[in-house]
């Protein structure tokens, strides 16, 4: 029986977050102040006395999402992953808590990531949409059809779990993509409330700002393997798994194919660390046999 744990992303984020680690932990409270003064900013407050919109501010979410997630992990008696994994943002998270990044050199790797992604959205209008209960290949094959009629970016971007599949790209393309996938036999294609267009071919601009910070970011040798989003594999080589980072802005984050491998290696057991349940439920769905638990 393999122990992995799973680290969230972007979306899991609530106002209040974090303040009764603050409030009963010493060492939440260290690493909170920690965090303020990497980022030069007091992000303890936004997440203790802030709104949903001051949360959902890229810049914000993603540190805030991080530092959440970091605790919650740390706050665990014993924790030994055999294999760990993250969703989008939350593969930083991943790298931590195997020993790849300090905590430190993440949080820095965090807001640069998440200030590039926010600057790129500035640039491009764009959004991204949940496809439900349609096959993987027929979402894929609207998006190909669309981009090539119509010349708008519209690209598969997270494989969730079987039969919900989140697309993004242009406004425009977005928006004739979701009127086809509904009449190609969708249940729903819902526009959500995101900044941009990530994990797409818009966030070209994001890439090559992280790329230059990942490079002159020490790497350690990792504890165990990390199930990266582009390659869906366990990946235990440095190089890789930074090219990974990087290449995970435009490319998609392949969950249902990573939690597979997961599962075909062994995994029997997998913990979220963080705010939410979103992927204990995502585990779940791709494979109800497994026993799945949270802490945040």
């Amino acid at each position: 029986m393999k122990h992995a744990f799973i680290f969230p992303g972007q979306g899991s984020q609530f106002p209040g977050m974090g303040k009764e680690h603050y409030a009963n932990s010493a060492f939440a409270k260290k690493l909170f102040e920690q965090a303020n003064e990497i980022l030069g900013f007091r992000i303890s407050d936004i997440m203790f006395e802030g709104t949903d919109e001051d949360l959902r501010q890229t810049r914000v979410t993603q540190p805030a999402i991080f530092l959440h997630s970091i605790i919650a992990f740390k706050s665990i008696e014993n924790a030994r992953p055999d294999m760990v994994a993250g969703h989008s943002l939350g593969e930083f998270t991943g790298l931590v808590a195997n020993g790849t990044l300090s905590f430190e050199d993440a949080l820095q790797l965090v807001a640069v990531r998440a200030g590039a992604m926010q600057k790129a959205c500035e640039i491009n209008p764009s959004t991204m949409a949940a496809v439900l209960n349609l096959a993987d290949d027929k979402v894929e094959a609207v998006c190909a059809e669309v981009q090539q009629e119509t010349g708008e970016v519209v690209v598969a971007a997270n494989y969730n779990c079987p039969g919900q599949l989140v697309i993004s790209g242009s406004k425009k393309g977005i928006d004739i993509a979701c009127e086809r996938m509904k009449a190609a036999g969708a249940k729903r294609a819902l526009v959500l409330p995101v900044g941009g267009a990530f994990h797409s071919p818009l966030m070209l601009p994001a890439k090559e700002e992280l790329q230059a910070k990942i490079l002159s970011t020490k790497f350690h040798t990792p504890t165990c393997a990390i199930y990266q989003n582009v390659a869906a594999r366990a990946v235990m080589d440095n190089d890789e798994i930074k090219q990974n980072l990087i290449d995970q802005l435009t490319g998609a984050v392949k969950w249902t194919q990573s939690v597979q491998s997961m599962i075909a290696d062994g995994a029997t057991w997998f913990t979220e660390a963080g705010p939410g349940k979103v992927l204990q439920g995502l585990v779940l769905k791709i494979n109800k046999e497994m026993q799945v638990e949270g802490v945040s």
